[in-house]
């Protein structure tokens, strides 16, 4: 048995961001995601998939994305029930978010107008990632930025065919 799913989209609204009673992190948000074919007019349709994540992924999510941001959900399906004010079962299926990856840095959607349709494919596709230095002083930093594994003296570098991968 497998229940994978796997989306790439834009956020058609902010993370919707809560707390549960014992102080668990939840956020609902929806991903549009383009069908890769046209339909008979010649036009690409769009999925709107609701989405659930939990804990620190939520909070990271809600603070880091807004609509408009381009994200890769890596979850599965899940449907479940409750009942309503009126005493109906109520059946909602959605994509609990395993793992969600940023697809753009936290500004990169305002340079392009933030719809969440009809996206286009970021040939970028970098993962945004919260400065992992901030617990360091400076004097780490400056180091760290002195100290560059890939700079060149300038002399050429010597590469045969039988180096290369392909």
């Amino acid at each position: 048995m497998l229940n994978r799913v796997v989306l790439v989209g834009r956020l058609t609204r902010d993370p919707d961001l809560r707390y549960t009673a014992n102080g668990t992190a939840v956020a609902n948000f929806t991903v549009a995601a383009d069908r890769p074919f046209t339909n008979q007019q010649g036009e690409r349709e769009t999925d709107f998939v609701n989405c659930v994540t939990w804990r620190r992924q939520a909070e990271n999510l809600a603070n880091y994305m807004k609509k408009g941001s381009m994200i890769g959900v890596d979850g599965r399906v899940q449907t479940r029930r409750y009942e309503n004010q009126e005493g109906k079962t109520v059946y909602v299926t959605e994509i609990l978010a395993e793992n969600i990856q940023f697809l753009e840095s936290k500004g990169s959607s305002q340079n392009r107008g933030g719809e969440p349709s009809g996206f286009q494919q970021n040939r970028n596709q970098n993962q945004y990632q919260p400065n992992q230095n901030q617990n360091q002083n400076p004097s780490q930093n400056q180091n760290q930025n002195q100290e560059n594994p890939f700079s060149s003296s300038g002399d050429p570098i010597d590469i045969s065919d039988d180096d290369l991968p392909f």
